[in-house]
């Protein structure tokens, strides 16, 4: 609830009136225009001087959304009423990031910073407010801010949680996999740390879970269950810069503890998702909001140099959104710390007055800011069942129509909710909107049959969501593939002793090339894909010895290969297949040949997956084989292209038939690669390993 105090004379008698307004619009009776009440308030500073020029007299109680207000001609104030010039800006330059990283990846890899630009903002309101309360009252009402958070936040996430989880289980599959997990973390605001517990990975596209994008909300909850009772002790130091330092330790110790639990090489999701490695950016809009708390002849800083201060901000931003890498050391040692403070620097320029403000909050901006929340809440679910339903893989499948339909349906949602359900409840409440639906029952015949058919659709959705939970797989169908993989390489570990393997090796080496290569000893490494099919290769080829694992990618190749030769393992014909994980370099490739050494032949096998690096790595594949008689290409992305029916769930990992087919692409490469006849060549020795075009000609 917001409002702008005024000075009324009532019989000699100064008082304070407050036009009570809920996020711009007036709460209004069929008596009154307005609701007017009159109470005595203490001749204090304004309770929350954010903008520029103020005036002495003037009072400031904020409302939810913007809990920190300037007087009602500050020009720091937005027209859409009520509303702090150039927040609605960053919510939709946050918001817009976050739904392209998501939607087209490849256009943004760094969108996923959006998430700290919101973190900033929610920091810098929420201190506000309760600041701003403590300056009048002398105290925080712990229960009234709970509610209002509460009720500004469930509401519209109810029907996205119901709705989702009925479509998922219509469409059936491993979208359901640990939902009940899921559920359990939506609904106690604890996701981030249940993800945690559940090893899931935000940046894994095989399995993405149905709700993960609330692990931000829990992120913000917890700060928002934590961070008041902390404030209070914060406030009984008299000396602000005291306060003001305490906060920025806070800030300091987030960001330090993130750089020191982040593992180069490994999956960031921990120092990602956690709240103790992941709260700088609240706690820097905290610190922003304590320091902007200045006397009023301190409020107009840097005037002219303050708008292009943030617009440089914003570019910085925008930069990152382009530039930061999901998984490198850059993006958690100092790359969103810096994100976090250029937002910081974007926030003050704009709320402090001027243009700047007035600028990011044109129209469309304004528009998307206000409806960010829905629009973060609906676009994840919406893209992993459009996923489900048409697979981007598929022959008539494509990531643009895919996003664009996302986009569009996202839009749609966002705006039904923030219509009909978010300003609803901030307006009247949770029991006025209620009192509002029963109205409705008594009125016609055609009302009081929308609220019943509303009733009964509410019910078929805790009812879908309930058998959604209860239908739920304990493993995916890739995960199960794997598995079987894994079982039948112990098996065959097992089977064959080691010394034996290697005096096969060393045998097969002294000897004289053998008709047919898939009859001899053969060395495969790869990952979870050669995993799934590895029974079938087992099965095709008696002499091959499988290593593979999950989320292996082609950087590991070389240090697998030194320690199966080191070993005697390495045998004189080598098949890898290490394409799904991420893109491959020439060099990494020029590094494997060598390794392997003048007398070995290689069998690479592409990739079929829904990654942006996939294209990429085929054809760096075929231009490596090309280029090397002694090596071969294994085409499965062609051979498996036009049979997903083959494939898991997530398009990647191939059952029985499919590993059928990987084994027999691998056997056809290899009788390709016995077909070139042997040409002596011991002039790789001489080569430059810097040199661009690879050896073994």
């Amino acid at each position: 609830m917001s409002g702008a105090g005024h000075k009324k004379i009532h019989e000699g008698k100064p008082r304070w009136h407050a036009r009570v307004i809920v996020d711009g619009a007036l709460w209004s009776t069929p008596k009154m225009s307005a609701k007017e009440i009159s109470f005595p308030m203490p001749r204090s500073p304004l309770s929350f001087p954010f903008t520029g020029r103020t005036r002495s007299t003037t009072a400031a109680i904020g409302p939810e959304n913007a809990p920190v207000l300037g007087p009602r001609d500050a020009p720091a104030i937005a027209p859409s009423g009520g509303r702090l010039a150039g927040l609605d800006g960053l919510r939709a330059l946050a918001v817009i990031a976050v739904v392209l990283y998501h939607l087209f990846p490849a256009i943004l890899p760094g969108g996923f910073i959006g998430v700290d630009v919101f973190f900033v903002i929610s920091g810098f309101l929420i201190t506000g407010l309760l600041v701003s309360e403590h300056t009048r009252t002398g105290r925080i009402s712990l229960r009234r801010f709970w509610q209002r958070r509460a009720r500004r936040l469930v509401p519209p996430l109810i029907p996205v949680i119901l709705i989702s989880c009925t479509l998922a289980f219509l469409i059936d599959g491993d979208v359901l996999v640990g939902l009940g997990a899921q559920l359990l973390g939506a609904t106690t605001f604890g996701y981030n740390w249940v993800s945690i517990a559940g090893d899931a990975s935000y940046f894994s596209v095989n399995e993405p879970e149905l709700l993960r994008n609330l692990w931000s909300l829990a992120v913000e909850e917890q700060f928002y269950l934590v961070w008041p009772l902390l404030l209070l002790a914060v406030l009984l130091i008299r000396r602000p810069p005291v306060r003001l330092a305490l906060v920025i330790t806070l800030f300091v110790a987030s960001a330090l503890w993130m750089g020191v639990l982040y593992q180069p090489g490994s999956d960031p999701t921990r120092v990602y998702y956690g709240s103790d490695t992941h709260s700088f950016g609240l706690f820097a809009g905290a610190a922003l909001a304590l320091l902007l708390r200045r006397p009023s002849g301190h409020r107009n800083e840097l005037p002219r140099l303050r708008p292009w201060l943030g617009g440089a901000a914003v570019l910085t931003i925008v930069a990152f959104a382009f530039w930061l890498p999901e998984d490198g050391a850059a993006t958690y040692r100092g790359g969103l710390v810096a994100v976090s403070l250029a937002t910081a620097v974007a926030i003050w320029a704009g709320v402090r007055g001027g243009r700047f403000g007035l600028l990011l909050d044109v129209a469309p901006m304004r528009y998307l800011g206000e409806r960010s929340y829905g629009i973060y809440l609906w676009h994840w679910p919406v893209l992993v069942l459009l996923q489900l339903l048409w697979p981007a893989s598929s022959p008539s499948g494509s990531l643009l129509p895919i996003g664009l339909l996302a986009t569009v349906i996202t839009l749609a949602l966002a705006g039904v909710s923030y219509r009909w359900l978010e300003l609803p409840i901030r307006r009247g409440g949770v029991r006025g909107s209620i009192r509002s639906v029963g109205a409705l029952w008594t009125g016609p015949t055609r009302r009081r049959r929308l609220v019943a058919a509303t009733a009964a659709l509410s019910l078929l959705l805790v009812g879908g969501t309930t058998a959604a939970v209860v239908a739920a797989p304990a493993q995916t169908s890739a995960q199960l593939r794997i598995e079987r993989g894994q079982r039948a390489m112990d098996a065959a570990a097992r089977a064959a002793a080691q010394a034996a393997a290697a005096e096969a090796a060393r045998q097969a080496t002294e000897a004289t090339t053998a008709t047919s290569l898939a009859d001899g000893p053969i060395t495969a490494v790869g990952d979870s894909v050669m995993l799934a099919s590895a029974p079938e290769l087992q099965a095709t080829f008696t002499g091959m010895t499988v290593d593979a694992s999950v989320s292996r990618g082609m950087h590991s190749a070389d240090d697998l290969l030194l320690a199966l030769k080191a070993a005697g393992q390495l045998h004189p014909v080598v098949v890898i297949g290490l394409g799904t994980n991420g893109p491959i370099t020439a060099g990494e490739l020029t590094t494997i040949l060598r390794i392997l050494g003048p007398d070995r032949k290689l069998v690479l096998v592409n990739a079929y997956a829904e990654r942006d690096w996939t294209a990429g790595v085929n054809a760096a594949l075929a231009e490596f084989a090309e280029g090397n008689r002694r090596v071969e290409l294994a085409n499965w992305h062609d051979t498996i292209a036009g049979r997903l029916d083959l494939l898991a769930g997530d398009h990647v990992h191939p059952g029985p038939t499919g590993g059928q087919l990987y084994a027999d692409e691998v056997r056809a490469a290899l009788d390709r690669l016995a077909a070139v006849p042997p040409l002596p060549d011991s002039s790789w020795l001489l080569r430059d390993p810097d040199a661009p075009r690879t050896p073994f000609r």
